[in-house]
């Protein structure tokens, strides 16, 4: 009961802000008291709504109260610091069930500072402080507080495992080196976890490698979702504003169409009104000659009748018959409307106007192909666009090969016509991983690829003299890569085939000679901007060029 007692008076001296034996105590006007500091940092707090509380009874004041040293209170801290008696632990210094608790401790124990590997015990703070004071327990090992102490002791032999075997891969005591682990690699446990420790470091530095590159990936994904929406929003305002045009002219046409059409109809109904009035006008004059006949058909005398029949006018001469005309003076505009919708769904057809949107490669990056049949997985099959070959490229049946000719080549005007040399672009627009081969047989050919926009006008128009082409230049003797006007000689004679491989998203173009293996001839490495499209340009007569059909 004694010590129940002296446990109530540690409570009743200790400060109920920092839980501690009060230092330089003080005493509110509510008769609540404090540690000098504790109150003042608590109202220090409370400055900006410049009422102030008490902590315990809650009471406010304003303004803020002038705090009073607590004398009697001051001399009872300082006497029960004298008797050497502290302060008794707050709650929350007490081991709950998910805490370690001190081993030392009887009756309710208090949660554990630090765990020694060497004493295999977990201690508070005070049964802690010989680890600090004495010499003894200089080369103890202090940790955090561990409930799995007991699985540092040998369950064979009962003695702590400080040493490892790299044999079995497991921790052992001295014990077992010399019995069941005799003859087997051992070393210390401080050894083995220093070897272990430069592992983790490796793996650490080889996982924060791994996310910073994931974390550009991400920002270059963000960037690339917005360029996806910017460009499709762009798409969207561009076409709106053309198709709008479009149906603005259709508009027009439509009501010039709808004008002619009514003023014609106005000009033959009235046409034939005209001769209506004229034929209803005879018939009334007929009518009413044939009434004065009829009555002189009824005189009885002579004489009158002749006199009267010889004083008759003579009849009007009649109008000739009309003829009805089968109606199909509008059937012409129906024909020529129709054609006009006709022409224009072609042009649409010819022109690619779709929905389709070419597919967003959003893939993380992929090693590159090593071997033939790798590539092969990627190949695609690529066509010649008539819509842009030079007119004096012929294009095969199927147009897959281009052959230089002496004559212009039929074809139609069109804004995508290369008119200035021998080159031609593919109708497929490429993006994602894509691998094609060209089989050539010519004194010099360009293999290369482009974006679409690429100029037609002036020397700008050729591949590899621009910023947006990439040209492989091949004859029978030597091989030049060729972008923006630079030439970057390339050693060794091409075979008559030539691969190509487009990782676009990766920003990856090579170009490899292919015979029995694959030889790398030029690799680029770039950011590209738009889909490309694949190249032919030939110089030369019977030149010719084949994108090859792979199996």
């Amino acid at each position: 009961m004694a010590q129940k007692g002296v446990q109530l008076d540690r409570e009743t001296f200790s400060c109920s802000i920092c839980l501690d034996l009060m230092k330089d105590p003080v005493t509110t006007s509510c008769g609540h008291s404090y540690c000098v500091d504790c109150i003042k940092s608590h109202w220090d707090e409370e400055d900006c709504k410049k009422i102030y509380s008490c902590p315990e009874c809650r009471q406010s004041f304003t303004p803020r109260p002038v705090l009073l040293k607590n004398t009697m209170l001051t001399d009872l801290v300082e006497e029960m610091k004298k008797t050497g008696l502290q302060a008794a632990p707050a709650d929350h210094c007490y081991a709950a069930a998910e805490d370690v608790a001190c081993d030392v401790c009887t009756g309710r124990k208090l949660k554990a500072h630090k765990s020694c590997l060497v004493c295999l015990v977990s201690y508070c703070d005070q049964h802690l402080q010989p680890h600090y004071d004495s010499p003894a327990f200089e080369k103890h090992k202090l940790v955090e507080p561990s409930k799995n102490l007991q699985e540092n002791i040998c369950s064979r032999h009962n003695e702590v495992m400080k040493m490892f075997c790299r044999t079995d891969q497991q921790c052992i005591c001295s014990l077992c080196s010399v019995d069941e682990h005799k003859g087997h690699d051992t070393v210390s446990g401080a050894a083995e976890r220093t070897e272990r420790q430069k592992e983790l470091q490796g793996s650490r530095q080889n996982i924060q490698q791994r996310i910073q590159e994931r974390e550009k990936d991400v920002k270059l994904l963000q960037q690339q979702a917005e360029d996806i929406n910017r460009s499709a929003n762009k798409v969207l305002k561009d076409s709106g504003k053309i198709f709008t045009e479009l149906i603005c002219l259709i508009e027009k046409r439509r009501s010039d169409v709808k004008q002619q059409v009514r003023l014609q109809q106005e000009s033959e109904v009235r046409r034939v009104k005209e001769l209506q009035e004229k034929l209803e006008q005879e018939i009334t004059e007929l009518k009413r000659k044939d009434a004065e006949l009829e009555k002189l058909s009824h005189t009885e005398d002579h004489n009158q009748f002749l006199h009267n029949y010889s004083s008759l006018s003579p009849l009007s001469q009649s109008t000739s018959r009309i003829h009805i005309r089968p109606l199909s003076c509008f059937e012409d505009v129906t024909a020529a409307v129709s054609e006009v919708r006709d022409k224009l769904q072609e042009v649409l057809k010819e022109t690619n106007v779709s929905v389709t949107v070419t597919e967003v490669d959003v893939s993380l990056p992929q090693p590159e192909p090593k071997t033939r049949a790798d590539f092969l997985k990627y190949s695609r099959e690529i066509t010649l666009d008539p819509n842009t070959a030079y007119t004096l490229l012929l294009l095969s049946k199927g147009n897959r090969k281009a052959t230089m000719m002496c004559k212009d080549q039929p074809y139609p005007s069109h804004p995508d016509r290369f008119f200035e040399s021998g080159q031609v672009l593919s109708r497929e627009s490429l993006t994602g991983r894509c691998y094609w081969e060209v089989k050539w047989r010519a004194d010099l050919v360009f293999i290369s690829v482009t974006y679409k926009d690429n100029s037609r006008a002036e020397d700008e128009f050729r591949f590899g003299y621009n910023d947006k082409s990439w040209a492989l230049y091949c004859d029978f003797n030597s091989v030049k890569f060729w972008h923006n006007k630079v030439e970057t000689p390339i050693s060794g004679p091409p075979s008559s085939r030539i691969g190509v491989y487009l990782d676009h998203s990766a920003g990856i173009l090579s170009f490899y000679s292919v015979s029995e293996t694959m030889t790398l001839l030029h690799r680029v490495q770039t950011t590209f901007t738009q889909p490309l499209y694949a190249g032919l340009m030939l110089y030369d007569l019977r030149d010719t060029a084949e994108f090859c059909k792979l199996k």
